[in-house]
């Protein structure tokens, strides 16, 4: 007799997705071949710079249209699109077992990766594929050794190894790169100050605190006198080259851009490098953590095929093929990074590196949620003029209570016009 053919569930369907470049896509596109394999459908995946993409999403999901099936739910964006209802409530897919097996598991995601993605009923807007935990890598403990410098745990001990290796062998006591609304509101925080007054219920921008002017002369200090020249417009890449050769000693960032110098073929300081917490703040301890999402359209013409994508994509099976076949380690899947085969692949020198990201990673869900600043959809805009303001410090344009002046005024004066009640 002849076989009866088996129905593909979304044959004939072309899914359309978009996000911005990252090597978490990169890698994933090797898989989809074996997706539409098992589900008929062909993915038309559309990948552009991480600003084109977030201009072109935000236009066309505040426009209402219906171009892309699935979308990156950018971190920084998060808040806006959730608020203003542009996003698929996806708990009506997990709460449907014929559409969602319960070995999937939405509580298998690490809980401070999801905070972005929930409104305040407690709703899921997206479900999160990158984490961003903070952690400082040193590239040159050789040489602190020699001067007797231990590891750096506040503010006061990360200046002064800055000073004493800078310079010593040609190293560079730092290295940082140009996204400052990253890389200096933990300094903020550290201090005691914030982005906003109270987020996210009180967004009256603080950036001329005491607390934000002198973080941000700290932070400035730090780059103007132990960092390589031409720091200020340093990308990720040339940052992470720095560290992994050893030209510059401390690179504080997401563990996915720090942890290389112990992982990397491409290391030059395998034998010399350690990877730990972020100093402390005199008044807190908040290093920075972030997460990117993937979520479905309110007009999406596709929903259906759109979750099945999701849902294969951060499946566990995906999130462990992922770090087994390709060392990529910031999933966010408890189960994954709490496993044997997670473990075996991100302790390094007896340094467990997973479990520095799970607890940097779920800080915010404990206690108070420190990075409700960068959720809040207003955070876009005064980002930028907190970007604008602290190269005006580290270039000697303007002292750091006058460019923050400055910026405070710029930041209420472009949220007004933004519409937002202050």
């Amino acid at each position: 007799m002849p076989g009866i053919a088996q129905t593909k569930p979304f044959a004939g369907i072309t899914l359309r997705g978009a996000s911005f470049q990252h090597r978490f896509f990169t890698l994933l596109q090797n898989y989809i071949p074996e997706f539409e394999a098992q589900t008929g459908m062909k993915v038309d995946l559309q990948l552009s710079a991480f600003p084109v993409y977030n201009q072109q999403a935000n236009l066309e999901l505040s426009s209402g249209g219906s171009a892309f099936d699935f979308v990156n739910v950018t971190f920084i964006l998060a808040a806006r699109w959730v608020a203003a209802g542009l996003l698929t409530n996806l708990d009506e897919f997990t709460s449907d077992p014929n559409l969602t097996p319960a070995e999937w598991n939405p509580k298998d995601f690490v809980e401070g990766a999801q905070v972005p993605y929930r409104d305040a009923k407690g709703a899921t807007y997206g479900y999160s594929w990158e984490g961003g935990a903070m952690v400082m890598g040193l590239s040159r403990m050789d040489l602190m050794e020699k001067k007797g410098l231990k590891i750096p745990e506040s503010f006061a001990e990360l200046q002064q190894v800055c000073a004493e290796i800078n310079g010593t062998d040609n190293v560079n006591g730092i290295v940082s790169f140009q996204l400052h609304h990253w890389c200096l509101p933990p300094y903020i925080q550290g201090f005691g100050g914030n982005i906003f007054r109270n987020p996210p219920a009180d967004i009256m921008p603080a950036l001329n605190s005491p607390q934000a002017i002198q973080a941000v002369e700290f932070y400035a200090n730090l780059l103007k006198n132990y960092a390589p020249k031409g720091v200020l417009t340093y990308t990720e890449d040339q940052a992470r080259q720095a560290l992994l050769t050893g030209r510059s000693n401390i690179f504080i960032h997401s563990s996915a851009w720090i942890t290389p110098i112990l992982l990397s073929n491409d290391s030059k300081v395998k034998d010399t490098s350690r990877v730990v917490r972020m100093p402390a703040g005199p008044v807190h301890d908040f290093p920075a953590s972030n997460s990117q999402g993937l979520g479905i359209p309110k007009n999406a013409k596709n929903k259906k095929a759109a979750w099945e994508f999701i849902k294969w994509a951060v499946s566990p099976e995906i999130s462990m093929r992922l770090v087994k076949e390709h060392g990529h380690s910031s999933v966010c899947r408890r189960s994954v990074i709490e496993s044997e085969e997670y473990r075996k692949l991100n302790t390094v020198n007896g340094q467990d590196l997973g479990a520095l990201y799970l607890e940097v990673l779920g800080l915010p869900a404990k206690g108070e949620n420190y990075m409700a600043y960068r959720t809040v959809k207003e955070f876009p805009i005064v980002g930028d003029v907190l970007n604008k303001a602290f190269e005006q410090v580290a270039t000697g344009q303007l002292a750091a209570q006058a460019a923050m002046n400055a910026a405070q005024e710029q930041a209420v004066a472009n949220l007004r016009r933004a519409g937002t009640a202050l």
